[in-house]
């Protein structure tokens, strides 16, 4: 795994573990949490690691073990210390970073695994969302220990959900069967349906500074923006990656700068607004390049921003 800052890449390799996704707590500047498995989640076990970024490097603080893979992981946004993961057995844990031990508790509804999990930014719903690959998408609040709902209408696996960050009980999802959808707690079914690709999509969010905005990046290699208003052909598509695009996040700073990573090793920063989008291409991964996030910490330009992202290494 890598984080890098002002062009400066730090690593930390972990044996044993192949990386799935990365998040930066939106309290510590510098906390990492990464959600990791053995063999490339296909069986054994998985761990989730939280690390401290400095100027000296990428430091291990504290670990847990679970015994699946751990494909997602997300920072509550009530409490510094606790975080959400999903699992390849179909269960969610409950963690809580100031204790050793762990978890705090299961939640285990999924039939099949668990590839995708959100926790709501809205300060007054203490939800979460998770995605899975029985077709399925569950409401959780924490403090039950079941769901509270469960969406249904994707044709295949969902890869990917996210709050919407503008709209509160809005969230989209991008699955298998080709399509972005756009969902409402409130009513528990579909608000939009957008076939976004002719491919699996991988990976899906929401532009934090308007409200209809999307991207998704797909098995086509290919990232495309759709507003919500006109969804009859994309507002952007961003072409360059060779293999597919395994996770999209945009910049929480600048409404059109976006940073994608792929199964072709790298990750791209990307500014949809001008002639020649791509921004910057960081080569330094040696596999499959899984996990991606911006920090919240750094109000700065693009080459300075902090990344923290997750290769899945060779054992």
């Amino acid at each position: 795994m890598s984080a890098a800052r002002g062009g400066a890449v730090r690593s930390l390799r972990v044996p044993g573990r192949h990386g799935y996704a990365a998040e930066f707590s939106p309290y510590l500047p510098g906390r990492l949490a990464c959600a990791t498995a053995q063999h490339y989640g296909i069986a054994g076990c998985g761990t989730l690691l939280i690390l401290d970024q400095n100027e000296s490097g990428l430091r291990l603080f504290r670990s847990f073990d679970w015994n699946d893979g751990l494909f997602d992981v997300t920072w509550s946004e009530n409490n510094e210390h606790i975080l959400v993961t999903c699992s390849g057995d179909g269960s969610l844990q409950l963690w809580d970073t100031a204790r050793a031990a762990g978890p705090l508790q299961v939640y285990k509804e999924h039939t099949q695994e668990v590839y995708s999990v959100d926790w709501s930014q809205t300060r007054c719903e203490q939800l979460v969302v998770s995605g899975s690959w029985d077709q399925t998408i569950k409401l959780w609040d924490p403090t039950v220990g079941k769901s509270l709902c469960t969406f249904r209408g994707h044709e295949s696996v969902i890869y990917s959900t996210i709050w919407s960050p503008h709209i509160p009980g809005c969230f989209a999802s991008a699955s298998g069967d080709q399509t972005l959808r756009i969902w409402d707690v409130k009513t528990t079914g579909v608000r939009t349906v957008v076939p976004a690709h002719q491919a699996e999509i991988l990976s899906c969010d929401w532009c934090k500074y308007n409200e209809n905005l999307l991207v998704t990046g797909a098995v086509d290699c290919s990232l495309r923006g759709w507003d919500l208003r006109n969804v009859r052909q994309p507002v952007f598509e961003l072409l360059g990656h060779t293999y597919a695009i395994r996770r999209v996040k945009f910049s929480p700073f600048h409404a059109s700068v976006l940073a994608s990573c792929s199964y072709d090793f790298t990750v791209r920063f990307w500014n949809f607004s001008k002639p020649d989008p791509l921004l910057e291409t960081v080569e330094h991964h040696t596999e499959f390049t899984c996990g991606l996030d911006l920090s919240l910490q750094s109000p700065t330009q693009v080459p300075n921003f902090l990344i923290g992202f997750f290769i899945q290494k060779k054992d």
